[in-house]
């Protein structure tokens, strides 16, 4: 009896490897972005402001992304004066806006409800095709939405009386606008700049914003040289610092970009999600924060409810906006 013939080509090979790299990259990117609100309590929890904690953040990944930006820079500088529009809201909203609102919701909720809270980004988008662009939810992603509702109930816990800072929820959700604009400017057509120099530029931006606002004292700046407690153990500040900066900034955007360039935005932004699931282990064994029963049921029903939504999106997730020059 004869054997079928190999019919797999190098092409096949090459695509499903760099699928294989893709997943990888976007779980590293989902682990390292789930460690910064751990890493961010930790410096709270010592006297450290949220706009301190976000500056050095913010700092100690534009010095860990300014070699790579340069060398992707090569031949195509002039990208930079075409696109730095697109790279001064990069960096103001989404690095040092977004972060900033993250930091004060992780000060008064537990890390993993603000970040369950932050990822209802989806369902900003989706209406924001809608009204912008004109794309009308499907019937499928309608009802994803529905779904979504009822798990942020859950997170919320309204129904059992147990109260919840409502200020905290509300800088949680203010993020969660700033995370939709990530996406959305990530989408912007910006022929030339390369996706390493739109983070590397908006971490310089976000640095330089972060520090104007705190010299002139719009946002207030503590620092403190008391040890962080991580893990039940005490490791100096610096330390906490430069892991915030390069694991959870640095490493999160550069990895998160390399699976975008394998596997796709859609893609890429449906194994994001897993970042909820990490910042959870995080802060459980951390900081040992686990939520309500009802919350974590809460949490599945969110995500899933995020993820029918993906599904049902169809065309419009792909449809990119005019560009930001």
């Amino acid at each position: 009896m004869s054997t079928a013939p190999d019919v797999t080509s190098p092409q096949t090979t090459v695509a499903a490897r760099a699928g294989l790299g893709g997943l990888a990259f976007a779980l590293l990117s989902a682990s390292s972005f789930g460690m910064s609100g751990v890493l961010g309590k930790g410096l709270l929890d010592t006297g450290w402001t949220s706009g301190a904690a976000i500056l050095l953040r913010v700092g100690v990944a534009a010095i860990a992304l300014l070699v790579p930006t340069i060398l992707s820079l090569r031949g195509r500088i002039g990208s930079l004066r075409r696109h730095w529009r697109l790279i001064v809201a990069f960096g103001l909203g989404p690095v040092a806006g977004t972060q900033f609102c993250f930091f004060q919701a992780v000060s008064r909720l537990p890390v993993g409800i603000a970040l369950l809270l932050e990822y209802t980004a989806p369902l900003a988008i989706i209406v924001w095709m809608w009204l912008r662009h004109g794309h009308r939810p499907s019937r499928l992603t309608l009802a994803g939405a529905a779904v979504a509702a009822i798990g942020l109930l859950l997170v919320l816990d309204v129904a059992s009386g147990h109260t919840i800072d409502l200020v905290g929820v509300m800088w949680a959700l203010t993020g969660m606008l700033g995370a939709a604009t990530y996406f959305i400017l990530g989408s912007h057509d910006a022929e030339g700049l390369p996706p390493i120099a739109l983070a590397g530029g908006g971490m310089v931006v976000g640095a330089v914003g972060l520090g104007v606002l705190g010299v002139v004292r719009i946002v207030p700046m503590s620092f403190s040289s008391a040890p962080v407690l991580l893990g039940g153990s005490l490791v100096p500040w610096w330390v906490d610092v430069v892991a915030l900066g390069v694991l959870s900034a640095a490493i999160a955007y550069a990895s998160g970009i390399a699976a975008s360039r394998r596997l796709g935005s859609r893609l890429a932004s449906f194994f994001a999600l897993t970042e909820v699931l990490f910042a959870l282990l995080f802060a459980w064994l951390l900081l040992g924060q686990l939520p309500r029963l009802v919350q974590l049921a809460g949490g599945l029903v969110l995500l899933a409810g995020v993820v029918v939504v993906k599904l049902g999106e169809g065309s419009a997730a792909d449809v990119s906006p005019e560009p930001l020059t």
